[in-house]
């Protein structure tokens, strides 16, 4: 079935500007699968992945790339193409730039970076035992998503319920619809059946 390309993008950009990116991907995607040369379906498709995944500054391209398309849209999609090719190494270089300062804090803050702990847990230590020798001195910072949803899974793995919760509420009143939070929050209300 043949589907309006200017009314689903139309309805797309509606979505982003609501900030509801799952409902713009959807949409997004929609128009690219029937439309599959479509800069601005492309485009958006990856706009609405990097807000979904709490990427900073998509906000910001989408309202630049609007502003560009009322100028000229055939130069706008080339332009926005060209940042969002160039976008990944730049987000790299960004990283590197942000790691020295996170070292530095980590210091000052006796910090235990995630991924450094995670390398104690797979050297053979125990999470459980570890985590509770530097529960009360140390903080472990967690500058990655993934390295987020892990720690969750594992503090609800060794018993660490409560606390669990207590992350994954904050996080979910940021990201709402974010589906791998949402997958945790299920897995620990099973574990609570399972207790009660």
């Amino acid at each position: 079935m043949a589907i309006s390309k200017h009314k689903i993008l139309s309805q797309a950009k509606d979505s982003f500007s609501k900030s509801d990116y799952k409902n713009a991907l959807d949409k997004f995607a929609a128009v690219l699968q029937n439309f599959p040369n479509s800069k601005e379906a492309y485009n958006g498709v990856i706009l609405a992945e990097m807000a979904l995944s709490g990427e900073g500054g998509a906000e910001a391209l989408f309202d630049y790339y609007e502003i560009l398309k009322e100028e000229d849209k055939e130069q706008a999609d080339i332009i926005m193409s060209d940042i969002l090719q160039n976008m990944d190494g730049s987000m790299e270089k960004l990283s590197e730039v942000f790691a020295q300062p996170i070292r530095d804090r980590i210091e000052f803050e006796d910090g235990i970076l995630y991924k450094d702990f995670k390398a104690l847990i797979d050297s053979g230590e125990s999470f459980k035992e570890t985590f509770e020798n530097i529960m009360f001195s140390t903080r472990v910072i967690i500058t990655q998503k993934e390295d987020f949803v892990d720690f969750l899974d594992n503090l609800i793995e060794h018993g660490f319920a409560e606390m669990a919760l207590t992350y994954l509420e904050n996080a979910l009143s940021v990201y709402p619809s974010d589906a791998l939070l949402r997958k945790l929050l299920k897995k620990l209300a099973k574990g609570k059946k399972v207790e009660n």
